[in-house]
């Protein structure tokens, strides 16, 4: 049995194929950032004229504000009061699912290819 050898790719292939490869990873990290999609958003709570006491702080937190600069709770208020903001899309959802299960499918339609193409390389020659 022959032993297989695959095909080469040009330089300028490579090349494309890694210029391709950083815009796609870029992309995909900023992209979400972009449309204001990637992390949660932490909503504070203001208070009027707020005292430690008033934030739930014992005297220990406290004495840490105060070592890391905030002596006034008013300053540390809205740090201590934020709150996450769980509020959830379904549009959101439904785009995420789309797009996951059309790279699987387009993934699966190439591999099927590649696989078949290289099956036939290596056996259809003899």
């Amino acid at each position: 049995m022959a032993r297989y050898t695959p095909p080469k790719q040009s330089k300028l292939g490579q090349l494309i194929d890694v210029i391709v490869l950083l815009v796609l990873a870029i992309g995909a990290l900023y992209l979400p950032l972009w449309m204001g999609l990637a992390g949660s958003t932490k909503t504070p709570v203001p208070q009027d004229a707020p005292t430690w006491e008033s934030l739930g702080q014992n005297p220990t937190m406290v004495e840490k504000w105060n070592q890391l600069g905030f002596t006034d709770p008013a300053a540390a208020s809205d740090m201590i009061t934020a709150r996450f903001d769980y509020s959830f899309s379904w549009i959101s959802l439904a785009v995420m699912v789309v797009v996951i299960v059309g790279y699987f499918v387009m993934m699966v339609r190439f591999s099927e290819t590649e696989y078949r193409e290289v099956i036939a390389e290596k056996f259809d020659g003899n």
